[in-house]
């Protein structure tokens, strides 16, 4: 039978009874990852915050201030609030309650209305059916009315009726849930994680106190931060050298949306933006990040005109310079939010431009005017920025000059590969000549390419971009990525992936510490589209006689130790350069055997606050941070 034919078979197959109809609870336990992403560890996380999200919705509404988180041994959850509570009668014309709706019904609850709540974060309306439908078990406590009553399920079915089984004089919802283990890979949440989630809900919502407690090993957080936002950008600039005193707070509503905005600056390079819509973190920002930008840059430039505070000779301001140091939580809550995917990473609703835009304009500018010695400060910053934009633009000139590209001239010392489509060219970057040398020869040439890098690369976190673009290293990594003058076009990125190769000691950290600083403040989209990867080389070799183990850990070089006798010998790999081509080549770069870790930046503001405290001025924070985590060190090279 040709193609054809079997394909007008096919067609003639398709009818009516291959058509399915899932009920609510089937369609998101057989595609949980449309509702929650994933049924991995974010997936398992999400569900957590989804019924936190609830209880912060109350507190919006203005009917809840405490709200408690606890992850028992066996790795279920309890959220309670102090909140009005779920009702638990029958919804009008219906012979189900309002409690057995919002557990069970996607579509069911009190926010599609505005008269109930004028926001609602998560899921909207589908939050607590979603965690319901993905958990083995779930129990749901009301107190209202003088009464406590309780509901159980299992993965998203009633197992009992609502049930009165004792009487309380408070008012608020419980819900516990075990999240099903024919779902998610792996039930563990992270201690961490979830304090720094619940932390940065608070800081969103001045005036909520939110406690964790975590039963596994008997740990616990009480957050509460009466200056919201405010309180955040100070914590997010604890380790810099602010150049005013206190943050710039401002806000406002605007066609019944709610708009907060805090500011502060600081003396280092790095912009820390953070936005939200209804306590959801915006990672890619939206209309409501495009309306603050715009108002900062024009409020900041319209002061600088009309005081006259520029010499002819210095550059016009623009949008990178006046974010350079600038450390802000943008948080918009509407009734009504439009976001681009389930996922709720970027918010679309139009409207919501002018509302910030407005907002941030008439505030920023009255707050200029009043305090004329913060906001010389601000203007001198940003004028010191758009100084060394102007010396970078010219430094770039000389580097990147058009004739470069229009010839393809790579540096001297790559070693490219003879493949064309970037999509299957790999770009190593290894930590000097000898590492260099056994890569080259090690390598498959066809696909793979080396570029050796001479000692270790400027620290960028603390230079100016003119300073940056001088620097020998970074112009041969730009030049080689076919980085133009205006930076990195990923349409003529010359590899698809990017791979840092070092060294398994101290100066090979501190080279993958800079350069993962290098690309994340220069070159974020490379992180951003999946092209920026770690090499993993192994530690040691454990050999006896003609068996081998390669291994990367202290435990698997003991285990290995163990399995090849007692006449097996250890040796230790602190370079690339100690091994030989081959061994590089079967242990670190074939594509069937290596291992590579992908970089990836899940919370934007903790990495920012890792780069600075790492590589940034201040030595006290770095000096915390290493007596904090000596103790976890393995395989210290000294």
């Amino acid at each position: 039978m040709s193609a054809a034919e079997n394909q007008e078979v096919l067609r003639r197959k398709y009818t009516s009874s291959d058509i399915q109809i899932l009920d609510e609870i089937e369609a998101v336990r057989l595609r949980p990852g449309m509702y929650i992403g994933g049924t991995g560890f974010e997936g398992l996380q999400h569900l957590l915050y989804e019924i936190v999200y609830n209880s912060i919705d109350e507190a919006l509404a203005g009917y809840c201030d405490r709200i408690e988180v606890r992850i028992q041994e066996d790795n279920s959850i309890t959220v309670s609030d102090n909140g009005r509570g779920i009702p638990v009668d029958l919804i009008p014309s219906t012979d189900i309650t309002a409690l057995e709706a919002v557990m069970t019904r996607l579509h069911a609850g009190g926010k599609f209305g505005n008269h109930l709540y004028n926001v609602s974060s998560g899921l909207h309306g589908v939050g607590a059916s979603v965690v319901n439908a993905l958990s083995s078990q779930m129990r749901v406590e009301v107190r209202r009315d003088g009464k406590l009553y309780c509901q159980e399920y299992a993965r998203g079915v009633p197992t009992s009726d609502i049930m009165v089984v004792g009487d309380c004089d408070t008012t608020g919802t419980s819900v516990t849930f075990l999240a099903d283990s024919e779902i998610f890979e792996d039930i563990n949440y992270d201690f961490t994680i979830t304090s720094q989630r619940l932390r940065e809900m608070t800081f969103l919502n001045k005036g909520i106190t939110i406690h964790l407690t975590d039963m596994r090993n008997c740990e616990e957080r009480t957050y509460y931060f009466e200056g919201g936002i405010a309180s955040y950008v100070r914590r997010l600039s604890r380790d810099k050298n602010v150049i005013h005193p206190q943050p710039i707070y401002l806000n406002g509503i605007a066609d019944s949306s709610s708009v907060e905005v805090a500011i502060l600056y600081n003396d280092g390079m790095a912009e820390n933006v953070i936005s939200f819509a209804n306590c959801v973190n915006t990672r890619d920002g939206g209309t409501h990040l495009t309306g603050f930008r715009s108002a900062l840059t024009r409020v900041l430039t319209d002061y600088i005109r009309k005081g006259k505070l520029v010499k002819e000779s210095d550059p016009g301001l623009s949008g990178d310079d006046v974010r350079q140091g600038l450390v802000s939580v943008v948080s918009v809550k509407l009734a009504t939010p439009q976001f681009e995917g389930q996922t709720k990473a970027k918010l679309g609703n139009p409207e919501v431009r002018s509302h910030v835009e407005s907002i941030v304009a008439d505030q920023l500018g009255l707050y200029l005017e009043q305090h004329p010695d913060e906001a010389r400060q601000i203007v001198e910053k940003c004028l010191i920025s758009a100084r060394a934009r102007e010396a970078a633009r010219k430094a770039r000139e000389l580097v990147f000059k058009k004739s470069t590209f229009e010839t393809s001239t790579l540096p001297g010392k790559l070693a490219d590969c003879s493949e064309k489509n970037p999509e299957f060219c790999e770009l190593y970057l290894v930590e000097g000549d000898s590492a260099g040398g056994s890569a080259k020869q090690g390598r498959d040439r066809r696909f793979q390419a080396i570029l050796p890098l001479r000692g270790k690369i400027l620290n960028v976190e603390k230079a100016t971009k003119d300073k940056i673009l001088a620097h020998e290293e970074i112009r041969a990594l730009a030049t080689a990525l076919r980085a133009g003058p205006d930076g990195l076009d990923l349409t003529k990125l010359r590899y698809h992936r990017i791979i840092i190769m070092t060294d398994a000691d101290v100066d090979g950290a501190h080279i993958r510490t800079l350069l993962l600083t290098f690309f994340y403040r220069h070159m974020p989209e490379l992180i951003e589209e999946g092209h920026l990867f770690i090499a993993q080389p192994p530690l040691y070799r454990v050999h006896a006689g003609k068996r081998e183990s390669w291994v990367y850990t202290e435990l698997e070089k003991n285990e290995a130790v163990k399995n090849l006798g007692g006449k097996a010998e250890v040796q230790r790999y602190k370079g690339l350069g100690e091994m030989s081509p081959e061994q590089l080549w079967s242990t670190t770069m074939n594509p069937e055997s290596r291992t590579l870790l992908r970089v990836e930046i899940e919370d934007s503001a903790a990495a920012s606050d890792a780069f600075q405290m790492l590589m940034g001025s201040e030595v006290e924070p770095r000096k915390v941070f290493i007596q904090d985590h000596a103790e976890a060190v393995e395989n210290l090279d000294v």
